[in-house]
């Protein structure tokens, strides 16, 4: 396995008698990872952290196999970042201001004029660049924050709410920008509240609740819950019971019921026991299990 892209140990950071984040422990692997968690739950803070902008409380972070705190110029010669709130300058071009960031990272200024216009042809902005950020509407200035945050090539960005305020095209275009960045090798954590959008676009999560991890882990593989919903036309409770029986676990509300899948062949005991008991499957399917539920459970237990 390669080595994680970030790792944090007893990370703590507070502001004054707010605690925003509580003795983290997290490695973050390669790929496109999501950071989650509603308002306020210390997704921000962490990212900060990360960058060397904000100095934790207590504990470590190493982001790219560098310590944080020892060396935030070589982690910011590795990572972009697209921060949340409006930042750009309105009186400047496109590609006078991702030029500039460039430069900013270290490239000389003919290549940074190079890679800012390949950059923003990336984004979809090539027929745009020439054009005042002022005139810029919300999404296109989202893929500008995008731009500079990619122009000098680094091999971590962090995206903080990269689709916020974007209609839903807008934010369909932001989501496909993100997963081909991991298509292009460059790995990201991207924060976002939105959780249907880390599913779609992830290949791991982080959960944050209140700045304390609730959940890490992949994201393959957790679209299908061991359960089996299956609604009936009649006789809801003899086919509970009958299944019950054969050792499944059986849950029943007026006409759906709940069978816990221990065995690959419940469907067909399923169906066998409608047949005998002479009654009518309406639907018959497992039971998805979204990353909104498990967020919603983590944070409930």
């Amino acid at each position: 396995m390669s080595e994680p892209v970030v790792s944090v140990r007893g990370l703590t950071h507070r502001f004054g008698d707010v605690v925003a984040l509580t003795d983290l422990d997290l490695d973050v692997p390669a790929g496109v990872t999501g950071l989650v968690g509603a308002n306020g739950a210390g997704k921000t803070t962490l990212l900060r952290v990360l960058l060397g902008l904000v100095h934790a409380s207590a504990g470590s972070a190493t982001v790219m196999g560098y310590e944080v705190s020892a060396d935030p110029i070589a982690v910011r010669s590795l990572v972009g970042y697209m921060p949340e709130g409006s930042c750009i300058p309105k009186d400047q071009t496109a590609a006078d201001f991702v030029s500039f960031a460039a430069e900013l990272a270290g490239v000389p200024p003919k290549d940074a004029r190079r890679r800012a216009s390949e950059t923003l042809f990336l984004v979809g902005l090539e027929e745009e660049r020439f054009r005042y950020l002022g005139d810029f509407s919300t999404g296109m200035q989202q893929r500008v924050k995008l731009a500079q945050s990619i122009v000098h090539g680094p091999r971590l960005v962090l995206l903080d709410e990269p689709a916020a305020g974007l209609d839903p095209a807008g934010r369909a275009q932001m989501l496909s920008l993100i997963r081909r960045l991991g298509g292009f090798g460059i790995n990201v954590i991207v924060s976002s509240h939105v959780l249907t959008d880390i599913e779609d676009t992830c290949d791991s999560v982080v959960m944050l609740a209140a700045g304390r991890l609730i959940r890490a882990g992949a994201l393959s593989g957790r679209s299908l819950a061991p359960t089996i919903s299956v609604e009936v036309i009649e006789r809801g409770r003899d086919l509970a019971d009958h299944l019950a029986s054969r050792g499944f676990e059986v849950s029943l509300a007026e006409h759906t019921l709940l069978v816990t899948d221990p065995s690959d062949d419940a469907f067909d005991a399923i169906r066998d026991a409608a047949v005998e008991l002479s009654t009518g499957i309406l639907r018959l399917g497992r039971s998805a299990v979204t990353l909104e539920d498990e967020f919603l459970a983590s944070a409930d237990s």
